[in-house]
């Protein structure tokens, strides 16, 4: 039996976490395609491969390749100031802030979430709003602090001003990514056609750290509510395991899927590039305090983060490449593409973990798929 398989039915029968999805392919062709465990373990509801998840962060690398369509067009620079796009952004401290250091967590907005009520963090008017009105809490460029919410609604906008129709940014990324992606299953808030395959959110591990944890079951079952008409840039969208493989493979074939090209390889090549240097990422604080985590790197990309040198903590493992680069999303998803091993893996979990277990849940099946099958 594959090493893999086994490591995720530990997993699950120790209730680690509930279940997951997960696809390994390298050059192209898939190696492994496993759906293991529940969809919802106390209702007895078994994992399917087409089952719906919310991916949260992953939605960040969705809304970043968005905006790298419009680089790519002409329509803005990386470093063209966010209040040339969205004037009223320009305020308090974020004058200068550009485009490209909103994608890179380095615009100074620090890691706090919007200030708007629980009910309007979905309603990307009313955030976008809350944002623009925002202090900077550092000078923009000067440090990196991951920013789980703000950045990507202000990402969002600016895409919806540069295109200038009166779409929402939902329909816009829908329209230039996944549709020509045939991401079909994938949506920014739920969609009423794929709620019946949704997992049903669950905390598996209570444990104390970044996101308390019944809060993040709390944001998800509002993401999977068609009802409410979700729109989070930053980690709103809905997926399935086979449409983030589609996302994932069309990076590792530089920005190209079954003869449409939603992206340049330069532009693929740069985002997955470390454009925050040795610059320590501000979100781990926490983690080299309560958890013994090292300082090291915060290797972020645009949309993306890096696996980085050394015995470090990575999403990705150890075993890959330094160039290895993907997306995770809060306490259950994960994606990546080596570009040296050719090789992609994703990894959609039901059962949320804290952040730093998740972390570490994710090195190891990571390291285990690369051992596997790399040759």
């Amino acid at each position: 039996m594959s090493r893999l398989k086994q490591a995720i039915e530990r997993d699950v029968e120790t209730e680690l976490y509930d279940g997951a999805v997960t696809m390994v392919a390298i050059g192209g062709e898939m190696l492994f395609n496993e759906t293991i465990g529940y969809a919802d373990r106390p209702g007895g509801t078994a994992l399917e491969e087409n089952s719906v998840f919310p991916v949260f962060s992953i939605s960040k690398s969705i809304t970043c390749m968005t905006m790298l369509q419009r680089v790519e067009r002409g329509e803005v620079r990386l470093n063209t100031p966010v209040a040339d796009l969205i004037p009223e952004f320009g305020v308090k401290g974020k004058q200068r802030a550009t485009i490209g250091q909103l994608m890179s967590h380095m615009a100074g907005l620090g890691s706090s979430f919007p200030p708007v009520a629980a009910e309007d963090q979905g309603n990307l008017d009313i955030v976008v709003e809350a944002v623009c009105a925002t202090a900077a809490q550092a000078v923009p460029g000067e440090e990196t602090s991951y920013a789980p919410i703000m950045a990507h609604a202000i990402i969002a906008e600016g895409v919806r001003r540069l295109d200038g129709s009166n779409l929402s940014f939902r329909d816009i990324v829908t329209r230039d990514l996944l549709e020509p992606l045939g991401m079909m299953d994938t949506c920014l808030g739920m969609r009423a056609d794929l709620a019946a395959r949704g997992i049903v959110p669950r905390c598996a591990d209570d444990s104390p750290g970044l996101f308390d944890g019944e809060a993040l079951v709390a944001v998800a079952n509002d993401i999977m509510n068609p009802a409410l008409d979700y729109e989070m840039p930053a980690a709103g969208f809905v997926s399935t395991a086979g449409d983030i493989f589609n996302l994932a493979e069309s990076l590792r074939r530089g920005g190209e899927l079954n003869g449409t090209r939603v992206l340049s390889p330069a532009t693929v090549d740069f985002a997955a590039q470390n454009h925050t240097g040795e610059m320590r990422n501000n979100l781990w604080s926490f983690a080299r305090e309560m958890k013994g985590w090292p300082s090291f790197p915060a290797n972020l990309g645009l949309g993306f983060f890096r696996r980085g040198e050394g015995m470090i903590p990575t999403w990705i493992g150890h075993l890959a490449s330094n160039k290895a680069y993907g997306g995770m999303g809060a306490g259950s998803t994960n994606f990546w593409i080596d570009p040296e091993k050719d090789m992609v893996m994703v990894c959609l979990t039901s059962g949320l973990l804290e952040e730093t277990n998740s972390q570490a849940r994710f090195q190891r099946l990571s390291d285990v798929a690369i051992a596997e099958f790399y040759r």
